[in-house]
């Protein structure tokens, strides 16, 4: 048994590390996120969802399943959507701008600015936020800009995604990345393969028989497997289940 698998089934009492996303279907696979996993969820729309209801959970008390932390958001694709987020804290009765104001983000638009970021940035501001969940949206999608060499991509690709994935461990955090996924040449497959075999956990959304699944690709420790989301929607936010009475997330300021 790995030293990851020893460590989450000695926790396994502690809620102390543990991110859930509280959404049955989900949790019957992934019951949590741990402090030093690096996860990529693949998909679209129903993965951005997913990702935005972390946002919010990461925020929440320890006994609810949060981590009362902040939340690092490097948005590589634009993907960030305010009223969703929003919407999401609606739904779990918490106060929304309070819920966005705990939450940083950075956008790039490039390759380089994502490397700059990571290499030079990411820790620092970790430290400076107090930040346990760091959220990389659409990691890959700028090193398919035709600016950038193929070669060099590549090259910058394998050394970026090798930094996440000890980043993720030496800081303690839970590094998030989204990712859709590339099959259509060998060098936008190269990206997708790379990203999935740096991270210990993969999942993703897709549909058969235009029914959307849940998968889980990899994990240490949990059986991989898929299981029906309980609605036909494309979006993640009917399946989440508020609970009444939640506290309200104190902030400390504007970002």
């Amino acid at each position: 048994m790995s030293i990851y698998a020893s460590s989450v089934l000695n926790n396994v009492s502690s809620q102390q590390l543990r991110l859930s996303f509280n959404i049955g279907d989900v949790d019957s696979l992934l019951p949590f996120l741990c402090l030093g996993d690096f996860a990529v969820f693949c998909g679209s729309s129903a993965v951005r969802s997913l990702i935005n209801l972390l946002c919010v959970r990461a925020q929440l008390p320890i006994q609810l399943g949060g981590l009362e932390s902040n939340v690092l958001f490097v948005d590589g694709g634009n993907s960030f959507r305010l009223y969703e987020i929003s919407s999401i804290a609606q739904s779990m009765e918490l106060d929304p701008r309070t819920v966005l104001e705990r939450i940083f983000i950075s956008r790039t638009f490039t390759a380089y600015q994502m490397v700059d970021l990571v290499f030079e940035q990411l820790e620092a501001a970790v430290k400076k936020y107090d930040t346990k969940v760091v959220v990389i949206a659409n990691l890959a999608q700028q090193f398919l800009d035709k600016d950038v060499p193929p070669k060099e991509a590549q090259e910058i690709f394998l050394q970026l995604t090798k930094y996440l994935a000890d980043f993720s461990k030496n800081n303690n955090v839970i590094l998030v990345a989204t990712h859709s996924p590339y099959s259509w040449s060998k060098h936008r497959r190269f990206f997708t393969e790379v990203l999935c075999s740096r991270a210990n956990i993969v999942s993703s959304i897709k549909k058969f028989r235009n029914r959307p699944y849940f998968i889980l690709e990899k994990h240490p420790v949990f059986q991989l497997g898929k299981v029906e989301l309980s609605s036909n929607l494309t979006t993640l936010i009917d399946f989440i289940e508020p609970k009444s009475g939640m506290q309200k997330v104190v902030t400390e300021g504007e970002p």
